[in-house]
């Protein structure tokens, strides 16, 4: 099979093409699918480069989110069979493991996953769709609704303002939180990407390139007192590093900070004192959990909710997605397709 393998830790050009790359054979407990779609995450760059803690098997292929179809089925994988179409849940719980980092993932024609991970896909769910979920719209998900309380009904009344709003997560939060009926404040670094996240319900966009995000969002709701006026009720920060402080002092009294990474830096300073002052609720999130991709299916299928994709590749042009995503030019998903 054709496939994107890596054998060291380092940049985009550490990333192989194969042409010939070994096809995976179906064992107990495991099919293999062939792939219809893989999206990229900034995760894909962290192994790529090398994350401190975690050992990557090398060589491995990686690639964390895809779909596809059923190609081969090994015994013990339940009613699973050929022809199926599948989305793979990637995070493997018990024992741990995550496709795409300790295990070969989507930047491949063909890919053994372990029938625990599928997850059905309807057909009226493209792969390029179902692929955008796991990691980014999966951490958005539990991030906002299970973790922040958020309710899709169409009645909050909440200011909502979420930084990094043009990527995978941060276009995810902008629907969200236009279902929940949320007034929507975004920042991003340019106006063609305001413009875009405008069309996905954003009611108001900051060009941090240009502006102070935090006296730019004052403008907006007022700057926050002790006495609960000014302020926004939630902010969605993943970016961590020079943001953080800024963040806290731009929420309301009783305020809610929502975070789920840390892309600028995860050790930033803080200042206490607003934290008490003004009775804010600091809440973090890990990952997802099966049942938030089952919930994110059922708004794609609805038609609710609908992941922008940026750009398709060939899997031969893989090295290119990823440069594209390493210097942040890509506005949604970036999709392969083998």
């Amino acid at each position: 099979m054709k496939a994107q393998v890596i054998r060291q830790h380092g940049d985009v050009d550490e990333i192989t093409f194969e042409a010939n790359w070994p096809d995976p054979e179906p064992s107990a407990g495991h099919v293999v699918i062939r792939v219809g779609a893989c999206t990229l995450n900034y995760h894909d760059l962290f192994t790529l480069r090398g994350m401190p803690g975690i050992k990557v098997p090398m060589p491995i292929i990686m690639g964390i989110d895809m779909a596809g179809t059923i190609e081969a089925v090994g015994d013990d994988c339940g009613d699973w069979k050929v022809g199926d179409r599948v989305l793979v849940d990637p995070y493997i719980r018990k024992p741990y493991g995550l496709m795409g980092e300790t295990l070969d993932g989507g930047l491949a024609e063909l890919c053994k996953v372990p029938a625990t991970q599928l997850i059905r896909l309807p057909d009226d769910v493209s792969f390029e769709s179902a692929a955008a979920l796991p990691v980014a719209y999966g951490t958005a998900y539990r991030m906002m609704v299970a973790r922040g309380g958020l309710q899709l009904d169409g009645q909050s009344s909440q200011k909502i303002f979420i930084l990094g709003a043009s990527g995978g997560v941060g276009t995810c939060c902008v629907q969200l939180a236009r279902l929940a009926g949320a007034e929507v404040i975004v920042a991003a670094s340019s106006q063609e990407k305001l413009d875009r996240l405008a069309e996905l319900g954003a009611d108001h966009g900051i060009n941090y390139a240009e502006k102070d995000f935090a006296k730019a969002l004052h403008e907006i709701v007022g700057r926050p007192r002790i006495t609960g006026e000014g302020g926004v009720d939630t902010i969605v920060n993943f970016t961590g590093g020079d943001t953080w402080v800024p963040s806290i002092k731009s929420l309301k009294k009783g305020g809610m900070l929502l975070t789920c990474g840390a892309t600028a830096g995860f050790d930033p300073q803080t200042d206490l004192r607003y934290i008490w002052t003004f009775e804010l609720n600091i809440l973090g999130s890990n990952g997802w959990n099966p049942e938030d991709l089952h919930a994110l299916l059922e708004l794609v299928q609805q038609g609710k909710l609908k992941p922008p994709v940026d750009q398709v590749y060939s899997l031969e042009d893989a090295a290119e997605a990823f440069r594209a995503l390493e210097e942040r030019r890509a506005f949604g998903k970036l999709v392969i397709k083998p």
